[in-house]
């Protein structure tokens, strides 16, 4: 990385593999430390270390959500770390996360520590994960489609149960997310509109009322949680806008209402800075954030750092 100022972009659950993180945990020492101090902080409770998981699996133990989140939170840092150890201190503009990306946005805001941010996420993906089990539902993928296109899928589709856009990806890519006959009805809906929908291989209903259970009891988490105020601009999925830089309480509100309210990425990464000295960086795991951006902005090229 050069000296130009940085906008930093942190994957959602999504981004896991099998393998994640470990060539920067053998390559760099702040990587290491990381992973060592995410496995010292969650101890036994995912019923092998953390690092094992992520670097050894098995494939359905990492997918779960209760793990998925706090390995992609790890994972994210350290490889921060690691590029902060090789290269060196940048001077961050802002950064932004995908739904649980905007954990690790929020910690590299000074917000909270990471063993902080570790016990949030991992307590955030343990109630998601509950409140899957406790309803059942889906998520749809809408490719094709805009804003007023998923709204009328949605319409048509949900009857008498929950069915809402969960996330706005990136122009053309919509997520439908609800019960899951709603999600049924939803893909042939979709056919007969001339819009592509492929169900999506997930846990639950993220994004969707049926967290509102699981929202709940994280507000009354964070409630006992002290959080700093954030020291770059950090944007939030709920508004497509930067978070107060002073109001730690509204902050919090936002991230319950995250789980529960639509993911704007796409309309957040519109209102990122831009201007030609500003560089673009995608922290591991994947990099399905580039992907999107593609499609977001072709004029932004961001960086990818999976690997070393």
């Amino acid at each position: 990385m050069s000296a130009n100022e940085v906008v930093v972009l942190c994957p959602g659950q999504g981004a896991q593999t099998v393998g994640m993180g470990k060539s920067w945990y053998e390559a760099s020492g702040a990587a290491k430390a990381v992973f060592d101090e995410a496995d010292e902080v969650l101890g036994d409770e995912l019923g092998a270390p953390l690092s094992a998981i992520c670097f050894g699996g098995p494939t359905e133990r990492l997918n779960q959500t209760d793990v998925s989140q706090p390995a992609i939170f790890t994972c994210s840092v350290a490889s921060y770390r690691g590029l902060v150890e090789r290269e060196g201190e940048r001077p961050v503009r802002a950064a932004g996360g995908l739904s649980l990306g905007e954990y690790t946005a929020l910690h590299l805001a000074g917000v909270f520590s990471f063993a902080e941010g570790l016990r949030l996420v991992a307590r955030r993906g343990k109630l998601m994960q509950e409140a899957s089990e406790a309803s059942v539902g889906g998520m749809v993928a809408l490719i094709g489609a805009d804003e007023g296109q998923a709204e009328v899928v949605c319409r048509r589709a949900e009857e008498d149960q929950v069915l809402v856009p969960a996330n706005f990806n990136a122009p053309g890519q919509v997520v439908l997310s609800g019960d899951v006959a709603a999600c049924d009805r939803a893909v042939k809906v979709a056919q007969e509109v001339e819009l592509r929908a492929t169900p999506l291989t997930v846990a639950g209903a993220f994004h969707s009322p049926l967290m509102q259970p699981a929202a709940d009891r994280m507000a009354a988490f964070l409630s006992d949680i002290a959080f700093q105020k954030p020291n770059i601009t950090v944007w939030s999925n709920v508004t497509a806008e930067p978070h107060s830089s002073e109001d730690t309480e509204l902050l919090k509100r936002r991230l319950v209402e995250q789980m529960v309210r639509p993911v704007k990425w796409a309309q957040s990464c519109r209102g990122m800075p831009t201007d030609g000295t500003i560089e673009f960086h995608e922290l591991a795991p994947g990099a399905v954030l580039r992907g999107l951006m593609r499609r977001i902005d072709r004029k932004v090229k961001v960086t990818s750092h999976d690997q070393p």
